[in-house]
């Protein structure tokens, strides 16, 4: 029977004669020896990205911070405006919205909780349930939604640097008509803001998870303080104009 990683709780044993480090390998987005596996594992079922953690450094605060991170969306204020143009008043969008951010809360926290518990990814989590091969489909599964999703978040993320590059540089508008700068439905500007922010994005990934942790902690509670500040903006700009 091929075993499959361990909890990253269970403490490594080098073999005899062995330095202990041969038998390491580095897990995804950690630091060198930060994985733990041992010689006797298929190599088939076990690799870097796969390799249980030895050392977890996500804490009550990151996950919180996750969350957060997580609820708010270019794609969720889309939602939110949407349910606005249906006819729903504001106290129906907020409540929808809180419904919607608690069952993502909910549901994140129970997909999370194996993984968090043992300090292995969510690809060995489901062989207990799947099975070796079987665990391979809803891995894939989730890939293709990250990867499908990654690309709705960035080009909407990319329409909104659109107006602010437009509104600093007047000048790029030609460059936003598809009919004279367009190829595949998207203008030359679209293109231009859409790489930038994929590789924005990606160069965080690409730095491993403590750069993305770092990150989620500072933008989780930030993105929050600016909406605040933008909409006690609003609603302030109107009171001045009509005082004056």
């Amino acid at each position: 029977m091929t075993e499959i990683a361990p909890p990253a709780q269970e403490r490594l044993r080098p073999p005899h004669g062995t330095t202990g480090h041969d038998d390491l390998v580095e897990a995804a987005g950690q630091p060198v020896g930060g994985g733990l596996i041992k010689a006797g594992y298929d190599p088939r079922l076990t690799n870097q990205d796969l390799a249980p953690l030895r050392k977890q450094s996500w804490g009550s605060y990151n996950i919180f911070a996750f969350w957060m991170s997580d609820v708010h969306s270019v794609g969720g204020y889309v939602t939110a405006g949407s349910l606005f143009a249906l006819g729903l008043n504001s106290w129906q969008v907020l409540i929808a919205l809180l419904v919607g951010i608690g069952i993502v809360n909910v549901f994140c926290n129970l997909v999370a909780k194996p993984s968090q518990l043992t300090g292995v990814p969510y690809p060995v989590i489901c062989r207990s349930v799947f099975g070796v091969l079987g665990a391979n489909v809803p891995a894939i599964i989730r890939g293709l939604i990250a990867v499908a999703w990654y690309g709705i978040q960035t080009y909407l993320a990319s329409a909104a640097l659109n107006i602010v590059v437009l509104k600093l540089a007047p000048g790029l508008m030609p460059y936003a008509d598809v009919n004279q700068y367009g190829f595949l439905g998207l203008p030359a500007l679209g293109w231009a803001t859409y790489a930038v922010l994929w590789v924005l994005q990606a160069a965080v990934f690409w730095t491993g998870m403590e750069t993305i942790r770092r990150f989620i902690d500072f933008c989780g509670p930030a993105v929050y303080v600016v909406m605040f500040l933008l909409a006690g903006y609003l609603i302030h700009r109107p009171a001045g104009a009509r005082s004056t």
